[in-house]
C-alpha cells in the first residue's frame, strides 16, 4: 500500500469506518498518529499498523488457563 492514506482509503484498508477512525483521532490515552495537510488528513501505514499493535487483544489469565489445562487433558486422553 502507499505510505500515506486518507481516511476512507484507510477505512477500506483496515475494514472500518471512517467515523470510527475519526474518533481514534482524539483518543486520551492513544490517539491514532496523523498529519494534517492543508485541511486533509492523512495516517501513515506503518503508524496506524503499529498503532494497531498496541490493542492486541491479550487472553485474560483465566483463559489461558483454561486453553492450558484443556491441551493438557486432550493430550493426556490421545495418550491413555
Amino acid at each position: 500500500p502507499p505510505g500515506y492514506l486518507d481516511l476512507n482509503a484507510l477505512g477500506l484498508y483496515a475494514c472500518c469506518s471512517v467515523r470510527w477512525l475519526r474518533s481514534r483521532l482524539n483518543d486520551p490515552i492513544n490517539p491514532l498518529p496523523h498529519y494534517r495537510v492543508t485541511g486533509k488528513l492523512l495516517i501513515r501505514v506503518d503508524e496506524f499498523e503499529r498503532w494497531m499493535s498496541a490493542h492486541r487483544a491479550r487472553p485474560h489469565p483465566e483463559q489461558l488457563k483454561a486453553i492450558v489445562d484443556d491441551v493438557f487433558s486432550s493430550l493426556c486422553r490421545r495418550s491413555a
